[in-house]
């Protein structure tokens, strides 16, 4: 029988994968307290970094619905679960990779989809949330000016037309 502080522990995780717009597994190794402080930082503020037993993860991610790649839990493992934008933590991810070789971006799931560590460096090189709803309303804004400059077109057009016309019956009038 399962002991009540892991069956606690599972709950908890169960609770968080399902909670998370996303979670990033890492491997840790290596990384000193101040660093892995350093790290929670710099995922911002919807995301938290949790070291976490593998065998729970893996049973709390299956109770979740998640199935994820058995390696991913090869190894000291960390989580980061997102609630908000996964833009931004896993840049946060991949920024601290870089400065620090010893976090090591294993895998992940984005909305219930599995994602390999490569796909997570791509979510990572996307523009955050705010910076693309920026452009889309940018874009729309173009639309808008563009179909407002033809609308106003059209009736000068024709007022032009018209009096083009006139002219040339004027023209026409008093020739004959």
């Amino acid at each position: 029988m399962a002991r009540p502080d892991k069956a606690a522990a599972v709950a908890e995780l169960t609770d968080k994968f399902r909670s998370s717009n996303a979670a990033v597994l890492t491997e840790y190794r290596g990384l000193t307290v101040a660093q892995l402080k350093t790290l929670r930082r710099s995922l911002g503020e919807n995301a938290q970094y949790a070291v976490v037993k593998n065998t729970l993860t893996k049973i709390a991610a299956n109770e979740a619905g998640i199935t994820l790649d058995d390696q991913l839990f090869a190894g000291p493992t960390a989580v980061a679960f997102v609630t908000g934008d996964p833009v931004e933590s896993a840049k946060g991810l991949r920024d601290f990779a870089k400065e620090n070789p010893n976090l090591v971006i294993k895998g992940g799931v984005l909305e219930g989809k599995a994602l390999s560590a490569d796909e997570i460096k791509k979510l990572a090189d996307l523009e955050s949330r705010e910076v693309l709803l920026s452009k889309l309303a940018g874009a729309f804004k173009a639309k808008q000016s563009q179909a407002a400059s033809v609308f106003q077109a059209l009736p000068s057009k024709l007022v032009r037309t018209v009096d083009a016309l006139r002219a040339k019956q004027d023209e026409q009038g008093g020739a004959e």
